[in-house]
């Protein structure tokens, strides 16, 4: 039994074949691949593409998808081993993943980090935990990392330029309100490097770079596929021929869990959206991110409206990978 958690834990072959299904699949999206099978999707966070993207990609192979808010709509689940329960939770992920392995036949789950002590965070305890006391596959919707949205864009990219293979991709930092969630930046990072892109990570400083574990995954895969990764914090060289620019706002990890003391660094750094003088300084490069995208904050009117910009495109991909994710780990094909 496979799990899908990190792309990491799949080969770039595995993943190029989850990708030439999606393809298939996106030609020809109708099948009845997964009749009788089923998935259970928690959602402990909110959603709009994830959940719906899985729900009909599911009724598009003939399977049936459940999705369930624990907290809301189901008992609230804790997910640490040897806890006295005496708080809100209700039930124990060993419990709620024996249940649901009983019922359903894959297992999606959405949990982004709780922003209070990264170094539990990062170990990326919850699925793990999902994972561990599950008998049936489970599926990151969403965690400390966002595979989905990995195969996603893939797809995106070589649907535009065909080889992706030493072509510039700019990971650039935007400007936000607020700290957010490391897990898009990672998993670009991570699928970029797999496929032998040559990647410039572009943050305001180096209280912005993603956690080691990452970056040094970044380095191994872009070792392996004859890709590279730099650091830059100079917009101008880093946006410089770029081929693809992706953008996400994170959080500065040496100030996680307190946002106030972040926002002393966070301010100063509103220049870093994207807008059409950056990105005329590329190599007529793709613009995506993964949506939602506060406009004119992330990027402006001008380059989300031009022809250039790919996010609906990738947005559209996730039912495509989702599907042939879901094929794939249940041994189905066409």
């Amino acid at each position: 039994m496979k799990h899908f958690l990190s792309t990491q834990d799949w080969t770039q072959p595995e993943l190029q074949n989850l990708l030439d299904l999606a393809n298939q699949l996106k030609a020809s999206p109708m099948n009845e691949t997964l009749a009788g099978k089923s998935v259970a999707l928690l959602f402990l966070n909110p959603s709009m593409r994830t959940r719906t993207s899985f729900q009909l990609g599911m009724q598009q192979l003939g399977g049936i998808a459940i999705v369930l808010e624990p907290g809301k709509d189901a008992w609230g689940v804790e997910f640490n081993p040897g806890v006295v329960m005496d708080g809100e939770a209700e039930e124990h992920i060993a419990e709620v993943a024996g249940v649901l392995s009983r019922y359903v036949d894959l297992i999606g789950i959405r949990a982004f980090p709780k922003f209070q002590d990264w170094d539990l965070d990062r170990t990326d305890y919850v699925i793990k935990a999902l994972a561990q006391h599950a008998s049936v596959p489970v599926i990151n919707m969403e965690t400390i990392v966002h595979p989905c949205q990995e195969l996603a864009l893939m797809q995106t990219l070589q649907e535009r330029l065909g080889s992706v293979a030493n072509k510039k991709l700019v990971l650039t930092w935007t400007w936000h309100p607020k700290p957010l969630n490391t897990a898009v930046a990672n998993s670009a990072l991570l699928i970029a490097t797999r496929f032998g892109m040559d990647v410039t990570l572009l943050c305001p400083e180096e209280a912005y770079l993603l956690d080691p574990q990452f970056m040094a995954a970044g380095e191994a895969n872009a070792a392996a596929s004859g890709g590279s990764l730099q650091v830059s914090h100079d917009i101008e060289q880093a946006y410089s021929g770029a081929d693809v620019v992706y953008a996400k706002s994170w959080g500065a990890l040496p100030f996680y869990g307190r946002p106030d003391e972040e926002w002393n660094l966070r301010q100063h750094y509103r220049h870093f959206m994207v807008d059409e003088p950056k990105m005329g300084l590329t190599n007529q490069a793709l613009f995506s991110h993964c949506l939602p995208l506060r406009r004119n904050i992330k990027a402006s009117d001008a380059v989300m409206d031009a022809d250039y910009c790919v996010a609906l495109d990738e947005a559209e991909n996730r039912l495509h990978v989702q599907k042939a994710l879901m094929m794939t780990l249940l041994g189905a094909s066409l």
